[in-house]
């Protein structure tokens, strides 16, 4: 009997491995491929099994993680709602590491930047990108510097320092003006590779080239952006629900998220719908539903103050990215998120699952309900946690409150929730 135990045992775990290095071939195999060719069969993909491999590196941490059922939520509602926990990626702890080290990648390949030569990454981002750009920058030989609004929480910028970027905190400006932090990183980055003169006169590599170039990562624009969730974000929701979902709800901000996995998902899956989650004062909400730009707090192309009145970070613009444009067709419907709203879903998910989220996943969350709603019980929603709350405590959270101890909140309560509430 012990024997056919211990067999039994090696057999298993040469399975797992035998479907972990299966599942890895078929991902790596997909970066190959044209990106509006999805032939990919429910067969080819397969969820991980068994214990993770070792990797080489903090960057080899990123991907690969869990999907998770939100008890409360999917109990209220009759449907599935299924959460892909991207705080748990190893690098940045954000579903941006994803698109750092995409954008990262890229550029090496193309002989942009190139490790320990004194090459600086610049970004614009509200945080989690810089972080993760910081993050991987240090593991990759490189340095950054990270521009982002003064508005933003105060700790992410801490993090940023703490991880050796030099850090710009500019006023909140439309992307319009020079003065945005987008356009401050973009040219900051230009003048940095035209000061640099790494050559000399004979066309050799000077002795004083270590100032290296300036790389303007450019996440909106960028297109490693939605090409890292097309080849990492949706195989893997493909693979844990084994093909069955019915709809895929996710914010934009960059708008990598939503098209890459759209992308990625809709060809295999014809009739799943996918949802924007949208904060109040963003644009895209009615770019989808209706196809214009505009929000009565908003107007295109002459606003003269913040991009966003929310106090929501990371989703909800006004312009369409190239990131967001890549998979604009594929965008079913919106639900427009009110601060309020997502203040009390935070806390909701706080006191009923234990789940302590950012200012975006609780727009996701809520947006989720909505389309549980809409569709009926029975359905499964899979939506995106892209990082923690421990990044938004100064600003998010701190309006949100301490939650207490002995709350009995109703889901009426949640989707009804105004601004008077957190007065």
């Amino acid at each position: 009997m012990p024997d056919h135990f211990a067999l039994y045992i090696g057999t298993a775990f040469a399975a797992g491995v035998c479907l972990a290095l299966l599942y890895k071939e078929t991902l790596d195999s997909r970066r190959d491929e044209k990106p509006t060719e999805t032939s990919t069969t429910s067969d080819e993909l397969l969820p991980r099994s068994g214990p993770p491999a070792i990797v080489n590196g903090i960057e080899g941490c990123i991907g690969n993680t869990p999907l998770f059922r939100i008890k409360s939520l999917s109990d209220e509602t009759g449907c599935e709602i299924l959460a892909k926990a991207e705080f748990l990626n190893g690098a940045g702890q954000s579903s941006k590491d994803r698109v750092a080290l995409s954008m990262i990648e890229m550029a090496e390949e193309m002989d942009i930047l190139k490790p320990y030569s004194g090459d600086t990454i610049y970004e614009g981002t509200s945080g989690s990108t810089g972080i993760s750009l910081a993050t991987l920058a240090r593991a990759k030989g490189y340095l950054a510097h990270i521009c982002m609004p003064s508005d933003q929480a105060i700790e992410k910028s801490n993090l940023l320092l703490k991880l050796g970027a030099i850090v710009d905190r500019v006023p909140p400006a439309p992307i319009v003006e020079k003065n945005n932090f987008v356009n401050r990183a973009r040219s900051l980055a230009k003048a940095h590779t035209e000061s640099a003169d790494p050559t000399t006169d004979e066309g050799e590599l000077a002795e004083d080239a270590k100032q290296g170039r300036g790389f303007f990562a450019d996440q909106f624009e960028n297109g490693a952006n939605w090409r890292a969730h097309y080849r990492g974000s949706g195989p893997e929701i493909y693979a844990q629900c084994n093909g069955k979902l019915d709809a895929f709800v996710a914010g934009a901000g960059t708008g990598g998220t939503i098209s890459g996995v759209a992308r990625f998902l809709k060809p295999l899956l014809p009739n799943m719908t996918v949802v924007l989650a949208d904060p109040q004062g963003s644009g895209l909400y009615n770019r989808v539903r209706y196809g214009v730009m505009f929000d009565p707090k908003e107007r295109e192309g002459t606003r003269r103050r913040r991009q966003v009145d929310t106090i929501v970070e990371g989703i909800g613009i006004n312009r369409v990215t190239a990131n967001f444009e890549a998979g604009k067709e594929l965008v079913d419907d919106a639900v427009r998120v009110t601060d309020a709203q997502a203040l009390a879903m935070a806390r909701w998910l706080v006191e009923k699952d234990g789940i302590f989220i950012g200012s975006s996943s609780a727009v996701n969350c809520f947006a989720a309900v909505k389309t549980a709603q809409k569709l009926g019980p029975g359905h499964r929603i899979v939506t995106v946690l892209g990082d923690s709350g421990a990044r938004h405590l100064s600003r998010f959270w701190a309006k949100a409150g301490d939650v207490g101890g002995a709350v009995d909140t109703k889901l009426t309560d949640i989707l009804n929730a105004k601004d008077e509430d957190f007065q």
